[in-house]
């Protein structure tokens, strides 16, 4: 007796649409998956690109801020003597530059409480001549407190009282105002005394160079 063999095609039909079906399924899960991950992680990204570009505007701005903070903070060095004017720190720092500009260096002891010296001040910054040759001519001191050096008070420590040095770093002694108690000290009237001596230092220091 002959048996055949039992019809298994349709099993064999379904399990393969199965396996293709759980296939696709997982390939697609998969896919969704990969996707879902990469957009995570370009979202991951986009926050700390976000975040670092924050912190680096805020860190720019916090710079910007301290340096306008630092520069609030710097000091005058004009102290109304002329904000056109550039003026050096210290004594030290004015004979360096005039040995090496071979500009003379006009030193201006003053007080800012000191009616005399506010006086001077307000004349000799309404002098445009004057405020001309200091920022042409000279290296610009203005001090408060006095340099050390006794050669800037040949005839006492009073003020207002100018001084000029030249390149050779001698204090021009010779250069004096009118009055004959305090030789080196100047009123608003005598503005054009001061122009005059100023002209006077620049003309010295050229022919003895």
């Amino acid at each position: 007796m002959h048996f055949s063999k039992p019809f298994t095609g349709l099993s064999q039909v379904k399990s393969k649409q199965v396996k293709e079906q759980v296939y696709r399924r997982l390939s697609t899960d998969a896919c969704c998956s990969i996707l879902s991950s990469s957009l995570k992680g370009q979202e991951v990204m986009l926050r700390w690109v976000l975040f670092a570009l924050f912190f680096g505007i805020c860190a720019s701005a916090g710079k910007q801020k301290g340096k306008q903070a630092a520069k609030s903070k710097s000091p005058d060095l004009s102290r109304g003597w002329g904000h056109s004017i550039k003026w050096v720190k210290t004594y030290s720092d004015g004979l360096d530059e005039m040995v090496q500009s071979q500009k003379p260096l006009m030193v201006i002891h003053h007080k800012e409480d000191c009616p005399h010296s506010k006086a001077l001040k307000k004349a000799f910054v309404g002098n445009k001549s004057i405020m001309k040759m200091a920022r042409e001519d000279f290296i610009m001191l203005n001090l408060v407190e006095e340099s050390g050096d006794k050669h800037l008070a040949p005839d006492g420590y009073y003020v207002p009282r100018i001084l000029f040095v030249d390149p050779t770093l001698m204090v021009r002694t010779d250069i004096q105002g009118k009055y004959r108690d305090h030789l080196y000290t100047y009123e608003p009237a005598d503005i054009e005394i001061l122009a005059s001596n100023m002209r006077k230092a620049k003309v010295l220091m050229h022919l003895e160079l």
